[in-house]
């Protein structure tokens, strides 16, 4: 049989159980899984982490590693099953009929080794075809994912390719033998939001062409719709519901997908009015799962004595396509009744100005050959006239893709960095000069940080309460160690975090208790303006829920100002009063949320929004992808910083955008636009998003 006259299910997975076998141990890892792929089907796999998504993906690969075993149920690939298959057909099948796509594309690159040579090794080993036919098929291949010059690409190594670039290299290799199955674990994770819409659209579309099957893991409900016809949702190890995307986000049947979708930002979502539901109590660890239903503890259906009783198989939902859930209740909830309202809350009175930026420039001095001394010295302008007010209560979100400047400007309101020009007024006082160890303890635990990445912010050999307390002593809190030990607990209970914590390890925290312990570090000196760099993109969507619910609650209670750094437009929606839109170090747009979110926007905040992945099928989305790569802020364009992707840009006369910064422009009620459109233009433009009406 050849690769392609088969024309069966391309991936048929039957009650698949895989454990990992440790010195104390068997844990399992998945149970009784099944799933079906056909011939040109996407298939996405949700759930939060550490349910088993990514072992489904290397089982199929077969590469579980020396601890990993499959001990029960099948996987067939085109009908054969590959748990039976030996080393030697398995090789035959990788990277020519299956191939995968990681999340970190640097792990898929070897950094030694020329692009194009890179790409040639697979059909030379996989085909037998000639160097020659190997350098035709990779020019066309890197034409395919469309990167431009493949010429010049194929000469380049690794390290001289941008993120996004790196990502559609290893898509590129991944589609080199045209595979029957692509599986893509998370591949867009590390990426800006600009560059995701770009991948999504060209995975699609390769799909499509190739008329390959694909399985797309991902914890994005919106990336899975953009990308998928069908959809499998798994919870600890197990699927919990499958269907196709409509039957699944339209007419879902477990509590667990419920659950998901009351805990991610769509539109409509109010932080007062109609806040987040985040799902309550813990993911099980695999060796303490309970009995009967595995989300049993965190449901809001559960029945002591029907789900706590035995195994629970997946049902047919009848009259839908391919529809089920693992749910013994399935019948008796009634999946339509409105949410029981959360308690809203009061909106935070927005009080006085804070802190005030104005016309603040951040350059760097990198000399050509700084190892070796000589060269031409350049300047990179991190940030360019950099002006806003933030008020107390307020939270104002800073958007914006990679290298536009937002941790820049981070560094310099903390004092990790001082301005090269420009002010900054903290509570009228300036500050933009002072060094973080020249100033003084109150002005260091009044602004203080909350980071992307909880496991690095932590001391892996502290525990939680001893780094409480070190900040407590470092900002002068409390009379004595025992004042200092009682606030740290306050702190706890004020992140909603169990007392006992205190005596914990970091390495006993799951990620968003940790990011919780990084909340209550930032609040210890009473902190009155807090800056949340991307504090929740690393967590999973139910647990974000409760991070940004806390950050609200404590800012209501503490009248904090937030400075909320993010790319992920749907949480800035949803937490934001106000919004600055930065790029290439400007701040091109800023208004309330209500006025960025609604037309005229600035062509970057338009694609922007447009990019933007909304798990509602409702939701219907004009597709602007942004051509190119964000220039470097070495060697910025002439003009508008933004005319070298701007679609709008014929629109403006006499080339103005190529030689002329734009003026900042004040529309109605404070909004501001930095662009040379006119007033007509940008009143003639439509909305990016619409609700189709029910």
């Amino acid at each position: 049989m050849t690769k392609w006259d088969y024309d069966g299910p391309i991936l048929e997975i039957e009650n698949l159980s895989i454990s990992f076998f440790t010195r104390l141990r068997e844990i399992p890892a998945v149970m009784d899984f099944s799933c079906v792929v056909q011939p040109g089907e996407a298939m996405g796999l949700v759930g939060e982490s550490g349910c088993g998504k990514s072992t489904v993906a290397l089982a199929v690969m077969r590469d579980l590693g020396k601890n990993g075993r499959i001990t029960g149920g099948t996987i067939k690939f085109k009908g054969r099953d590959l748990t039976t298959m030996s080393e030697e057909e398995l090789r035959d099948i990788r990277g020519s009929e299956i191939a995968m796509i990681y999340q970190e594309p640097m792990a898929s690159l070897n950094p030694a080794m020329k692009i194009g040579k890179q790409l040639m090794e697979v059909p030379m080993i996989h085909e037998g075809v000639s160097a020659e036919e190997a350098h035709k098929r990779a020019l066309e291949v890197v034409a395919d994912v469309r990167l431009p010059d493949p010429a010049r690409i194929l000469n380049s190594f690794p390290h001289q390719l941008s993120g996004g670039q790196q990502q559609r290299i290893v898509i590129a290799m991944a589609l080199m033998s045209k595979p029957a199955l692509l599986i893509l674990d998370e591949p867009t994770t590390a990426l800006d939001v600009t560059v995701e819409a770009a991948v999504v659209d060209l995975v699609k579309d390769l799909g499509e062409k190739y008329g390959t099957s694909m399985l797309f893991i991902s914890h994005n409900l919106g990336l899975v719709l953009d990308t998928c016809n069908r959809l499998c949702v798994m919870y600890s190890g197990e699927a919990v519901e499958t269907g196709s995307i409509k039957d699944v986000f339209d007419k879902m049947q477990h509590p667990y997908t419920q659950a998901l979708f009351r805990s991610i930002p769509l539109p409509g979502a109010d932080k007062n009015s109609r806040p987040l539901v985040a799902i309550p109590g813990n993911f099980p660890l695999p060796h303490e799962r309970p009995q009967g239903c595995n989300f049993g503890p965190r449901c809001d259906y559960f029945k002591d004595g029907l789900c706590n009783q035995g195994d629970i198989r997946m049902h047919d939902i009848p009259g839908n396509d391919r529809h089920g859930s693992r749910c013994l209740r399935v019948n008796e909830i009634d999946w339509n009744a409105p949410l029981v309202a959360a308690v809203k809350a009061e909106k935070t009175p927005i009080g006085k100005v804070v802190l005030k930026m104005d016309d603040l420039r951040k350059y760097y001095e990198v000399s050509a050959n700084k190892l070796f001394g000589g060269g031409d010295t350049k300047v990179v302008k991190a940030n360019e006239t950099l002006s806003f007010e933030a008020h107390e209560g307020e939270t104002l979100a800073i958007v914006g893709e990679s290298g536009c400047g937002k941790s820049t400007f981070a560094k310099v309101l903390m004092g990790l960095e001082t301005a090269t020009s420009g002010t900054i007024m903290l509570y009228g006082q300036d500050i933009q000069d002072t060094p973080i160890e020249n100033r003084t303890t109150e002005t260091v635990s009044g602004v203080q940080m909350v980071f992307q990445n909880p496991f690095d912010t932590l001391n892996p050999s502290m525990t939680v309460g001893r780094q409480i307390i070190r900040a407590l002593e470092i900002f002068g809190e409390g009379n004595s160690e025992e004042d200092r030990r009682n606030r740290m607990l306050e702190l706890l209970d004020l992140v909603k975090l169990p007392r006992e914590f205190a005596d914990r390890m970091p390495r006993q925290l799951s990620g968003g208790q940790k990011q919780r312990v990084g909340i209550a570090r930032a609040f210890s000196g009473g902190a009155k303006i807090v800056v949340a760099d991307e504090p929740v993109s690393a967590l999973d969507v139910s647990v974000q829920a409760a991070v940004t619910d806390l950050l609200m609650e404590i800012q209501r209670k503490n009248r904090t100002t937030l400075l909320f750094i993010s790319h992920d437009l749907s949480i800035v929606r949803y937490l934001s009063d106000r919004v600055m839109v930065m790029y290439l170090g400007h701040v091109v747009e800023l208004g309330t949320t209500d006025q960025v979110f609604s037309p005229p926007y600035h062509p970057y905040t338009e694609a922007l929004l447009s990019a933007v992945p909304i798990a509602d099928t409702k939701v219907k989305k004009k597709r602007i992808v942004l051509e190119g790569d964000i220039p470097s802020a070495m060697n910025p364009p002439p003009g508008c910083p933004f005319q070298t992707r701007c679609r709008w840009k014929s629109k403006v006369p006499g080339g103005l955008c190529d030689t002329e910064m734009p003026p900042v422009r004040t529309l109605k009620d404070g909004h501001q636009i930095k662009c040379h459109l006119s007033d007509a233009e940008l009143g003639g433009m439509e909305p990016v998003i619409t609700i189709a009406a029910e």
